[in-house]
């Protein structure tokens, strides 16, 4: 078993390419799990992802904030409560509303 905390103190910005804006993230399952990626996601004033598509299911827990998240058919907006369940293979893209932040737990299947 191992402990992982949510720590606003370990966030580090992000440079990946799929992001749009300043966005802030932790992996907690790095080099822990060959089946999950759990990492919390921060987008700051708007930011968001690019559309994109997982090769597993995806859950958003979001935690704090108000935010979208979108498949090429619909958005919808979402808050601190709310829970979105992305099936492998959706194209979406999910953020913070425009002068928004949305912070949320992403976890996704990556293993079989």
């Amino acid at each position: 078993m191992k402990l992982l905390r949510i720590d606003d103190a370990a966030l580090a910005r992000s440079t990946a390419s799929l992001f749009e804006g300043v966005v802030y993230t932790q992996r907690l399952t790095q080099d822990l799990s060959q089946q999950l990626a759990i990492g919390v996601v921060s987008f700051r004033d708007g930011a968001r992802n690019k559309l994109h598509a997982h090769d597993g299911d995806q859950v958003l827990v979001i935690t704090e904030g108000e935010g979208i998240v979108a498949t090429e058919a619909e958005e919808r907006r979402v808050s601190a409560g709310d829970v979105a369940f992305i099936p492998a293979g959706e194209r979406h893209w999910h953020g913070a509303q425009p002068g928004r932040s949305m912070t949320h737990l992403s976890i996704v299947a990556t293993g079989r």
